[in-house]
């Protein structure tokens, strides 16, 4: 007789002989420089949370007054009832930091991408992507009815290729689609490329920028900014709170005219529940504090210089790396989990990234850098790497 679940553990079986298997550790405390992880005390590397916001006091003692003024949560979704005072006045916020005439926040960046990409193009259309693009931008490609076409990475030479067969088809619209920071390297997207590559053939252009967002640009205003685009250059300027902001959520930046579509169109936006109002109220002072306290995004990328130097020095390969996403790369997936137990053991954590989220023979650990680390800090990290990289021989 068929057992109809029993498939899941032979799976995960030859996932734990692969060393391909994610063991979760459980963080006992806040998300910060210094944290509590599995009942060990450890230097953090490994958060997504580069400016060290989630603990800044503006971002904290906001989330408490708007639990006292508006609750826990917003009872509905945004078109119904959910649309509170707090969640428009992110948006201005938002979109006056961006340079935008508009924006629109989403439950998560995965909702942004599963959700708005599927509605900008459908079957006769184009959507060209990047190779490495991320996983959710793959899945929104995959929602679409669109011909798809794929570049070689960050090569804009091969885009424009892709761009002359596209066009002997004549499409409607075509949609070309990027990470703007690629999570797993670090590089940065040549968006400038990109952009004079599409304008000829009038390609909408859609930047998923979770990874720029407070981190590249005039201030952390994201890779617009960081090449002095506009947003008649680039259409659909994607990000995330849940990153370099600190708190949680999805946003698309643009004109007017793609919010109102967005919001009537987009069934990720129109069927999630909106923000609970603490998480809304700590995104405003998020952004009120890299527009006052432009120290946390300078220092930042001086850690990530020490850092990647650090690295470089004794002798590991750091990839592509362009920004505070530093990876040490292991080829084997094996040495990759090791290494990162190593650390671990040495009161770093920093996780190992393997196979399928990269190549087989792309193995790494990576480093995500934080405004809140110390040099001492990043003193000890570096010890712990080189001793651990030396007993491994990867260095």
């Amino acid at each position: 007789m068929r057992d109809p679940t029993g498939w899941m553990r032979e799976e995960y079986d030859k996932l734990v002989e692969q060393n391909l298997n994610w063991r979760i550790r459980e963080l006992q405390g806040p998300s910060a420089p210094t944290a509590k992880m599995d009942g060990k005390e450890v230097i953090m590397l490994c958060s997504n949370n580069y400016l060290n916001l989630s603990n800044h006091p503006k971002l904290k003692r906001a989330a408490v007054a708007a639990i006292r003024t508006h609750g826990v949560g917003s009872g509905s979704v945004r078109a119904i009832a959910g649309t509170m005072d707090l969640h428009l006045e992110l948006e201005r916020r938002l979109a006056k930091f961006k340079g935008a005439e508009a924006s629109l926040t989403y439950s998560a960046g995965f909702t942004t991408n599963e959700g708005l990409i599927p509605q900008l193009v459908d079957q006769g259309d184009a959507i060209i992507s990047d190779e490495l693009n991320h996983g959710s931008i793959i899945d929104g490609v995959r929602l679409t009815k669109a011909d798809r076409y794929v570049y070689k990475h960050t090569d804009v030479a091969d885009l424009e290729r892709v761009l002359v067969e596209v066009e002997k088809k004549n499409p409607k619209k075509v949609l070309i689609i990027t990470d703007g920071v690629f999570s797993m390297d670090g590089d940065i997207a040549p968006l400038d490329g990109i952009v004079k590559a599409a304008k000829p053939y009038g390609a909408m252009i859609y930047v998923d920028d979770a990874h720029g967002e407070a981190v590249l640009g005039k201030g952390g205003r994201g890779i617009v900014s960081h090449f002095n685009l506009t947003h008649n250059d680039v259409h659909f300027e994607m990000g995330t709170f849940s990153k370099a902001f600190g708190v949680m959520g999805g946003h698309v930046s643009g004109s007017r005219d793609m919010v109102n579509y967005a919001l009537n169109k987009s069934r990720s936006w129109l069927l999630s529940a909106s923000h609970p109002p603490a998480t809304a109220a700590a995104c405003i002072a998020a952004i009120d504090v890299l527009e006052t306290e432009e120290r946390h995004v300078k220092t930042l990328w001086k850690n990530r210089e020490y850092f990647v130097k650090g690295l470089q020095q004794m002798g590991f390969d750091t990839g592509r790396s362009q920004t505070p996403i530093v990876p040490a790369m292991c080829s084997e997936s094996a040495k990759a989990v090791a290494l990162s137990d190593g650390l671990f053991k040495q009161g770093i954590l920093a996780l190992p990234i393997v196979f399928p989220m990269v190549a087989r023979d792309k193995a790494r650990i990576r480093n995500m850098m934080n405004s809140g680390l110390t040099k001492a800090q990043l003193d000890t990290a570096l010890a712990a790497y080189e001793k651990v990289g030396k007993k491994l021989t990867i260095i």
